[in-house]
Parts: structure tokens; C-alpha cells; sequence
């Protein structure tokens, strides 16, 4: 029953292209993080600036999020600076001196991508990205 449910074939990829980033990143010198910051630094990409959201996106305490953030800012690959918007806010954002993990991260991602669309074919690739960013952008406005 379980290869019936869409919901933990997407979470087993998630867990695929998670696992393969790290060890991937690894291979070319950076390291290993833990799935938390690993997850953290995907909201950031994805445009997500506050704290609280990410806490909630990731199901953490804000607390919790906090110290995330704080590992973070000391390997310098996010800042948590004053929002000028709202002076009272602060938001999160990636350091000038994470471009070159960030670049390493894109190849990698690209390269994993590439691997999905050859094991699946590049008419059911495309398909499952269309449906999905239809549903996601549906999602939006609700």
C-alpha cells in the first residue's frame, strides 16, 4: 500500500535528492550538514527571508530554528540582518562568501535533475514538473 501513496514517493525522493546533495557536496570539499540546515538553506533559495516561517515550513521550534540559524551564520553561508523594510523585523539571507557552496550546490542539483529525467523519460519528467508547479501555484492564492 505504501507505493500507493503519491505523498511518500515524494518524501522518499525529498530523503534522494537530500542525501545525494550532501554526499555530493561532500565529494568536492565542503562537508556534510545535517537535513535541518540542509532544508534551511533550500527555504532561503526558495525566497523565504523569516525565521518563524521556516520554523513552521520545517515543523521546529523557534528556538530550535535559532540555533540552526546561528551554526549557520558562524560557517558564514547565512546572515540575519535588520529587515529595511520593517526595521523592527529581521531577515535571513545568504553571505557573499556562500556563492561558491551555493554555484557547487546548483551544478549538483542540475546534475541530479538530469539523472531523474533520464531514469523517468523526459515527457514524464516534464509532466510531473508542470502538474506540480501548477498545483504549487494554485497553493499560493490560498
Amino acid at each position: 500500500m505504501n507505493s500507493q501513496l503519491l505523498m511518500l514517493d515524494l518524501v522518499r525522493t525529498l530523503y534522494w535528492f537530500d542525501e545525494q546533495l550532501q554526499v555530493r557536496l561532500e565529494a568536492l570539499g565542503w562537508g556534510r550538514r545535517g537535513r535541518s540546515q540542509s532544508l534551511i538553506l533550500a527555504n532561503i533559495a526558495n525566497g523565504e527571508t523569516r525565521a518563524s516561517r521556516m520554523a513552521d515550513n520545517l515543523g521546529v521550534s523557534r528556538q530550535a530554528m535559532s540555533q540552526f540559524l546561528t551554526e549557520l551564520e558562524k560557517e558564514k553561508l547565512i546572515e540575519v540582518v535588520v529587515d529595511p523594510a520593517d526595521r523592527r523585523a529581521r531577515i535571513v539571507r545568504f553571505t557573499p562568501e556562500s556563492e561558491a557552496i551555493r554555484e557547487d550546490a546548483k551544478k549538483v542539483l542540475r546534475a541530479m535533475e538530469d539523472e531523474l529525467r533520464t531514469a523517468m523519460g523526459v515527457k514524464d519528467f516534464e509532466a510531473l514538473q508542470m502538474g506540480l508547479r501548477n498545483f504549487l501555484g494554485q497553493q499560493v492564492g490560498q
